[in-house]
């Protein structure tokens, strides 16, 4: 429940909002500088290029700016910020205290919307003398001096008409007491926590500075929030003939699928491209470059003659089809993404009718797409260059077209081989239109385009993650998406695609499938996993790094109920891990994630807190999770907490439950654990409610 804001008490939850007063203004600075009175710099969130930094509803996020001033006298930060609707809120800052001169005030926005904020430096008075009076006081030096400046200064304050009566009749009370006071009043009067609380509450400034104004976008939940599930409709319902023959799924047969995946926990299910798909260079199995009569082809070739980008494969029916899939996974609680990958099968229509969007090669044929050592002879990429008025338009075309049809997500295939621009005005475009649309970027490459696609829009991104594995890796990672990128990119912590079947799965057994679920599910607050991970898919085609028999190229039969009653299926894990990140609001936050020490290489240590303020119980939540990530091991060590991110005094006791097994223990900052990769490769501990 949001805490209430003076102006606006429903989109703000802070720990503790003040009073709005007028905005102060920037001094005007001496010729030739650039730096208001009281210096403000290194203000955040921000992100590179110009770009807006990015929030989601109910994200908690870390206002921070540099501020100092010269000599000893103390100050003061504010952030200000205005809602979409125009309604101005005021926070103030604490000082961090570990010599940067930072200030800091975590705050959760729970409206979506351009937001903008400011942040305002000034002097703090009273904080000032009542710091410097009790330091004389104590040494009963200047006692007079001291007691007339304080008593002017509270009468001053006592003299501000938007304090209550009440507090400056207390003002004046406490400025009389000051004259002629000897040191015990001084003392007592600069050490009062009441008349410390009215200025904390409405500082009494003389010197002033501002920031510009900066702006922040906040976008719905589900852009920052979310528990992915990748399947492909026509492998749903596929049937075998006698003959040996396959009979394609369809929408239809799919719909069977959602209450599985719905009763799993998963509120996102991603489609690859559902259009029709080339014959001329179709793949056959396992990426041959020769398909038989009964091959169906990669789903990314995409175009035929039945259609394009805009139509529905017609073995898996019709777009009314298309449209009852989408109604009734909502009416499961799960989201439809569906891919947008910008790209054609020679057999495309686009192909006759544009062949500017594509590239020619000196020898008059269209370039296909490669990307070394693979290479798909059934795709041709677009070129961007030749006619961008024409294909931007029907690019934004073809987008419209699926939201018309109840699209809300789409994740894009490889966007990184596409202008920066051209995202940037896409999905600017479409979000003007339809603020709710979210893009994921899976784009794995380097940094700085990965940084660029997400600084430009993408509300997610696929990450490093998947080939993050030890302990050392894996702290490097999540620390950086979690502090360093984390004011505009969102990782998407994929477990497998059907492109990616790691090293680390492939060899690591039913055990590094587990891990892995484990930390992808609670280091992050958006996950994902392809379908055929809850049955422990590892074999993958020699020299590669994607499944056997991969589901690109052909149907593939699966006995998802059989396993589970076997016993043989990860589904329960999977099942269990969503219910956790739904009860518990710390594993919905990205920024929160603290690392510990284990004095085993192979045992990852680390906690995800929110305090009460923003879990909307009124109570803390903390999650510790402490994971062997040597699939191939038992880990005996002994891990060491810092206990004060969740308020517990080193060497204190407290109870933590594993929400995986039920067991209970006792803990202290430093703790014995025993991690078997065959049985319970992780602990995922609740830290219990003290009485």
């Amino acid at each position: 429940m949001a805490a209430r804001s003076v102006s606006n008490p429903a989109v703000l939850r802070s720990p503790a909002p003040i009073p709005v007063r007028p905005a102060a203004e920037q001094e005007d600075a001496a010729p030739g500088t650039l730096v208001g009175r009281i210096p403000l710099a290194d203000p955040t969130p921000t992100a590179p290029g110009g770009f807006s930094p990015k929030a989601f509803a109910g994200e908690v996020v870390p206002f921070r700016v540099v501020a100092f001033r010269e000599g000893h006298d103390l100050i003061g930060a504010h952030v200000r910020l205005r809602s979409p609707a125009g309604h101005e809120s005021l926070h103030r800052l604490s000082p961090q205290n570990d010599g940067t001169d930072g200030w800091r005030t975590p705050i959760a926005l729970d409206e979506p919307g351009r937001w903008s904020f400011r942040f305002e430096g000034f002097s703090d008075d009273f904080a000032t003398w009542a710091h410097a009076a009790e330091v004389k006081a104590a040494a009963g030096v200047d006692l007079e001096v001291m007691g007339i400046a304080g008593a002017q200064l509270l009468a001053r304050a006592a003299g501000e008409q938007d304090r209550p009566a009440a507090e400056r009749r207390a003002l004046k009370a406490a400025a009389k007491r000051l004259k002629d006071a000897d040191a015990e009043v001084l003392g007592a009067v600069a050490t009062d926590e009441d008349l410390s609380g009215f200025f904390a509450v409405r500082p009494l400034t003389t010197l002033t500075s501002t920031t510009d104004w900066r702006p922040l976008l906040v976008e719905r939940t589900a852009a920052g929030v979310g528990a992915w599930y990748e399947f492909f409709p026509r492998s749903e319902g596929v049937k075998r003939r006698k003959d040996g023959s396959v009979v394609s799924g369809t929408f239809r047969t799919a719909m069977k699928r959602l209450p599985a995946v719905a009763e799993m926990g998963f509120d996102v299910l991603y489609l690859p491209p559902i259009h029709p798909i080339g014959r001329t260079h179709r793949k056959g199995p396992n990426n041959t470059l020769v398909a038989g009569p009964a091959d169906p082809g990669s789903p990314w070739a995409i175009g035929a003659a039945e259609g394009g980008h805009d139509t529905v494969h017609p073995d898996l029916g019709t777009l009314a089809d298309f449209r009852a899939f989408v109604r009734a996974a909502n009416k499961a609680g799960v989201e439809v993404a569906l891919d947008l990958a910008l790209q054609a099968s020679p057999d495309h229509p686009w192909v006759d009718a544009h062949p500017e969007w594509f590239t020619t090669l000196p020898d008059g044929t269209i370039a296909y797409a490669e990307n070394p050592p693979k290479k798909y002879q059934d795709i041709y990429p677009l070129n961007f260059d030749n006619d961008p008025e024409g294909l931007y338009a029907e690019v934004l075309r073809v987008v419209e077209h699926w939201v018309a049809q109840g699209v809300r997500i789409f994740r894009v295939d490889n966007p990184h081989t596409k202008p920066l621009r051209f995202w940037e005005w896409l999905i600017g475009t479409v979000n003007a239109a339809h603020p709710d649309v979210v893009f994921l970027a899976e784009a794995f490459t380097r940094p700085a385009p990965m940084r660029g696609l997400a600084a430009a829009g993408f509300q997610q991104s696929y990450s490093y993650f998947t080939w993050r594995n030890t302990k050392a890796e894996l702290e490097e990672f999540l620390t950086s998406v979690s502090t360093t990128t984390a004011d505009f990119m969102r990782p998407n912590l994929f477990v497998n695609t059907p492109d990616i079947l790691t090293e680390y799965l492939q060899y690591g057994g039913r055990a590094a499938y587990r891990i892995r679920a484990c930390i992808a599910a609670t280091a992050a607050p958006l996950y994902g996993v392809y379908a055929g991970y809850e049955l422990f898919e590892n074999v993958a085609r020699p020299g590669s790094e994607e499944n056997i028999d991969n589901e690109k190229y052909e149907y593939k039969l699966r006995d998802w109920a059989g396993a589970e009653e076997r016993g043989d299926s990860l589904a329960p894990l999977l099942r269990r891990l969503n219910r956790i990140r739904q009860e518990h609001p710390s594993l919905r936050q990205l920024r929160n994630i603290s690392f510990h020490w284990s004095d085993d290489d192979a045992v990852l240590v680390y906690s995800k807190h929110l305090d009460a303020a923003f879990t909307g119980t009124g109570r803390d939540d903390t999650i510790i999770v402490v994971a062997n990530v040597d699939p191939h091991s038992v880990r005996e060590t002994t891990v060491h907490l810092d206990t004060t991110i969740w308020g517990v005094e080193p060497g204190a006791p407290f109870e933590v439950e594993d929400l995986l097994t039920g067991a209970v223990w006792t803990w202290t900052d430093h703790d014995y654990v025993r991690l078997d990769a065959f049985t319970e490769p992780v602990h995922i501990l609740r830290v219990k409610e003290r009485s």
